[in-house]
């Protein structure tokens, strides 16, 4: 149940970021700007939101993030792939091979002073959210002898 719960989760927030920016882009969709506002706002608490790293759908920056938004979006990809598959071994190790994309650029970005493409952070967290929601998803499954 709480697996359900945790994945279901992570697919509506990865959803939600879109979703809120193609609120945020429409002038006729006022009712539904409580929704969008409190996503971005969700997202503030997590997130620098710095334009010039986020990606813009339809006129509107997302709520999170390029990095941000990769690291969402594989949490919830692995939410959803961990429904059907047994815990591995080795946490850890694979926990810090996972992070090493984002470290990686986090290193170039602090060395150059330059940023990497919105994508290319996408891309890097990726793996980090898939990791994480592995690791949530395979401590709340029952270990098999």
């Amino acid at each position: 149940m709480w697996r359900r719960a945790f994945t279901a989760a992570a697919i509506a927030w990865a959803a939600a970021l879109p979703l809120a920016a193609w609120i945020a882009a429409r002038p006729d969709a006022s009712p539904l700007y409580a929704f969008a506002f409190g996503v971005y706002a969700a997202g503030s608490i997590v997130c620098h939101q710095l334009p010039e790293r986020s990606f813009h759908l339809w006129g509107a920056q997302l709520p999170v993030c390029a990095r941000c938004t990769g690291i969402y979006f594989g949490g919830a990809v692995a939410a959803m792939t961990t429904l059907a598959s047994r815990a591995a071994p080795h946490v850890r190790r694979i926990l810090l091979l996972a992070a090493l994309p984002t470290a990686a650029t986090l290193i170039y970005e602090w060395t150059t002073a330059q940023m990497p493409a919105n994508a290319i952070r996408a891309l890097a967290g990726l793996p980090l959210g898939a990791a994480v929601a592995w690791v949530v998803m395979s401590a709340a499954q029952p270990e098999v002898n």
